[in-house]
Order: C-alpha cells, then sequence, then structure tokens
C-alpha cells in the first residue's frame, strides 16, 4: 500500500509530490499525459510564491522566468489603463516550469505513472483502492485530487459543481510579438477577456477566456477570434501581426469558477480541483502551490502520529483551506462582473484610472501574501 497516491500532475499535484517524498512519504502520482506538455494556463505566478520555491530548492532560475512589475487594463473599445504591481510576479510556461517540477520531485524519490487515466476511485476499510487501465489497482492510504480544472472524476464523485453547465472556454496560444516584457495586459472584448504576458526564451502567453455561446454562433475559434476579439484594437494587432507558434490552440470546455469542497468523499483536493480562481486576477498558479504548502504540510504532520485520525485531517484542511482562499475566490468571482462587456469593461478602465486605491484593494485582495 502507498503512502500517498495523487492524481493529476499539474503544479499543486507536483508540488504535492515534490514536499510529501522529501519527507520521506512513498509517493506515487498518476498523470494522464506525459511531461512536457502545454495546459491552457495563463502562466504568471505572483512573487509570493518565491520563499516556498526557494525553500525546496524549486525556483527555476536556470530557466530564466520573467520579471514582470506592471499592469495593463483595456476596454472592449481600445481605451486602457495601467499601473505597477505592489508585489509583482514572473512569467513561466507551464511546459517548462512542469517539467521543471516532474524532474524535482522524481529527484526526491517520488514515483510516477504517467500516460494513465484513472478510471474510479473507492474508500473503504480506511484505505482506498484506484482503479486504473486494464484492470489494474493500486491502494493507498492517502488520495490527493490535483486532476484540475474539470475532470472525468468530477461526475464519479457527483461533485455539484458538475451538474452546472458553465458558460466559458480557454483558449491559449504562443506568440511571438512586440510588447514590453515587464508587462501583463488584460484585454477586454464581448464576452471575455485575454491576457498577455511574456515568459521564457522570448515568447509571449496569450490566454483568455471566452464565450462558449459566441463560439456557436460563429461555428469555429478562429472565426469568433476575427469577428469579436478583433473588436478591441490591442487584440486586434496582436492577431494580425503576431508569429503564432502553435500549430493549433490549447483548448479547454466549460470552465467553472463555481464554489468546490477542498475534500470529497475522504479525496484531499489541491489546486484547481478544489477551486478555482477567475483568470483575471492573475493568480492561480500561486493558489495551486499554496493549496499544496498547506495539503502537504498537514500530512506531514499528521501522518506519522501515533494514532493517525483521518476525520481531523480532513476537517483542518477544509478549515485551513477556506481561511487561506475564500475572500480571494469571492472577490475574483465579483469582480469578475466589471469584465466581459462593452459597458462594464469601460467602468473597469475607469475606475482603475480614477480610484486607484480602488484598484490596488482588488488586485491586494486577489493575491495573497509571500509565503
Amino acid at each position: 500500500m502507498r503512502d500517498v497516491v495523487i492524481v493529476g500532475g499539474g503544479l499543486a499535484g507536483l508540488m504535492n509530490a515534490l514536499q510529501l517524498a522529501k519527507a520521506g512519504l512513498d509517493v506515487l502520482l498518476i498523470e494522464r499525459k506525459t511531461y512536457p506538455f502545454h495546459r491552457v494556463c495563463g502562466e504568471y505566478i505572483s512573487n509570493e510564491v518565491i520563499p516556498f520555491l526557494q525553500s525546496l530548492n524549486a525556483y527555476p532560475e536556470q530557466l530564466r522566468p520573467v520579471a514582470i512589475r506592471h499592469f495593463m487594463l483595456s476596454a472592449c473599445s481600445g481605451r486602457y489603463s495601467s499601473a505597477p504591481l505592489d508585489l509583482g510576479g514572473f512569467g513561466i510556461s507551464r511546459y517548462a516550469f512542469d517539467h521543471f517540477l516532474f524532474e524535482k520531485a522524481g529527484q526526491a524519490g517520488a514515483d510516477f505513472l504517467l500516460n494513465t487515466q484513472v478510471q474510479d476511485i473507492t474508500y473503504q476499510h480506511d484505505s482506498f483502492q484506484i482503479s486504473l487501465p486494464q484492470a489494474e489497482q493500486v491502494t493507498a492510504k492517502i488520495v490527493i485530487g490535483a486532476y484540475g480544472k474539470r475532470a472525468r472524476l468530477d461526475k464519479q464523485l457527483n461533485r455539484p459543481f458538475i451538474r452546472q453547465h458553465s458558460p466559458y472556454i480557454g483558449v491559449k496560444y504562443h506568440i511571438k510579438t512586440d510588447f514590453p516584457e515587464d508587462y501583463i495586459a488584460l484585454h477586454n472584448f464581448q464576452g471575455g477577456y485575454c491576457g498577455i504576458s511574456r515568459v521564457e526564451n522570448g515568447i509571449y502567453n496569450l490566454c483568455y477566456l471566452g464565450s462558449r455561446s459566441s463560439l456557436r454562433q460563429y461555428g469555429s475559434i478562429q472565426a469568433m477570434e476575427e469577428t469579436v476579439l478583433c473588436k478591441n484594437p490591442f487584440l486586434k494587432k496582436i492577431f494580425q501581426e503576431a508569429e503564432f507558434l502553435f500549430d493549433k490552440p490549447e483548448v479547454i470546455n466549460e470552465i467553472s469558477f463555481a464554489p468546490k469542497k477542498p475534500v470529497e468523499h475522504h479525496i484531499l483536493m489541491s489546486g484547481d480541483t478544489a477551486g478555482l480562481i477567475t483568470p483575471l486576477c492573475g493568480n492561480g498558479m500561486a493558489m495551486a502551490l499554496h493549496s499544496a504548502k498547506l495539503l502537504s504540510d498537514l500530512i506531514i504532520q499528521r501522518f506519522h502520529s501515533q494514532h493517525f485520525d483521518r476525520t481531523s485531517l480532513e476537517r483542518e484542511y477544509a478549515r485551513r483551506w477556506r481561511q487561506q482562499f475564500s475572500t480571494r475566490l469571492w472577490v475574483g468571482r465579483h469582480t469578475q462582473k466589471l469584465f466581459g462587456s462593452r459597458y462594464t469593461s469601460e467602468i473597469g478602465v475607469q475606475l482603475f484610472k480614477s480610484v486607484p486605491p480602488l484598484a490596488r484593494q482588488i488586485m491586494k485582495r486577489t493575491h495573497g501574501q509571500p509565503f
């Protein structure tokens, strides 16, 4: 029996694997793809994570992450404002960073089962059975769910958010373009918003949250981009002049920002599996790393105690998770109402320009403190 099985190898899963393996636990991470690979993600991380990464020798300095110090916001019309980022952040691709953490976790002693889709997870007699293809099974004392925004396991667990259709799709490109390397920009269009920021090797991440109804209306992603996104002059310039490096975009459907529970059927959820912040806040990667730290710290503390108390572990993790992230998620969901339409995006830019303390408060409340 394994001490811990982690289902999903994104930032939260990899960081849990790294921290738990370093602490001497027997860890297996199961990922349905093989590293390295791309994910739909804004690829900006606030600097709150740096002390934690450095404490595990996991800050990717050799990948040359790009320092980002300024924020720009544009309305659908192209009217814009900009401001410095108090805490700042860095840009790095998931393709590079996930692979870097995968290698770090392996060096720490974590085992991996790649290119493998978990079929089912059952809990009985104080342990888990994880069903794999070809009728294989793995048993574990603890299971961490770190499989991302939406997965088949969510349906099998009958999680409430999965029963609600989401109006959003996420689309990501890597491009080469002319844009200040120390800026992150958020450009509104009708039905969504698009972020751009630099990652390593002179490449820029272009990632947007769009409307499924717009995609249905125009019939293809390209047609939607030409008809809807390009009404914002900043986005029109990017789509007409940038060099697009992917053969086709990375796409994810039905992204849900509905509240989730950090513990489901005794599975400890980590990262986006526990709760997803709106992309306009630029904080999903930092939250994933922080949630992994919260969970791993608790598991390490409780696992080797004389009497392992699963109920106490679950309650304390849920309490700490809500304490750390519930306000950030709430502010993100409500701030999102100012974006994605011609009228509200103009209000958002005007507030950003005329009431700088309000803009700083929004950024502060959707960013954490260094940990």
